[in-house]
This record gives structure tokens, C-alpha cells and sequence, in this order.
């Protein structure tokens, strides 16, 4: 994606897509975790976390990415706001 495609707000090719979708592919498959073994990842995350603070387990979304040969595990996790005390 080139710097004046953000600005054109066009939907992507199909092209994109299925380079995006095989980068995605490949990453899994570089980083040999089976998409069961990071449900499991997902779930444990949320668990861990949600003993600490108040997130919202349902819109956590737990992916691979790679950037310059690296494999990243990146969790976006949404923090519920805080409960006013009574």
C-alpha cells in the first residue's frame, strides 16, 4: 500500500487481499502455532489480564505479525472503562 492510497479511501484489491491473507499464511506458519494453539494463547491472555484489570474479553483480538524477518504476537485488548464507586 502506497503512502496516496490511505488518503483515496479505495477498498483494496483482490490482489492486497490475497497478499495480505498469504502474508498472514506464512507468518503462522513460520511461527509453527496452529490456529487451536493460539485460541489458547487468546484465552489465557484474558485470563491472566482479567485478574488485574476490567477488559472487554470479547473484542480481544490476538494476531501474528512480521515486520523485517521478525514474528511479533500482538494483543489488542480493550480495557472496560472504571466502575464509579457507590
Amino acid at each position: 500500500m502506497k503512502l496516496w492510497d490511505i488518503f483515496r479511501r479505495r477498498a483494496p484489491s483482490n490482489q492486497e487481499i490475497a497478499a495480505q491473507r498469504l502474508r498472514l499464511v506464512l507468518t503462522h506458519d513460520r511461527a509453527n502455532i496452529t490456529p487451536g494453539m493460539l485460541e489458547m494463547l487468546k484465552d489465557e491472555i484474558i485470563a491472566v489480564i482479567s485478574k488485574h484489570l476490567e477488559i472487554d474479553a470479547h473484542k480481544v483480538q490476538v494476531n501474528f505479525t512480521e515486520d523485517h524477518r521478525e514474528t511479533r504476537l500482538v494483543a489488542d485488548i480493550p480495557l472496560q472503562p472504571p466502575r464509579k464507586k457507590s
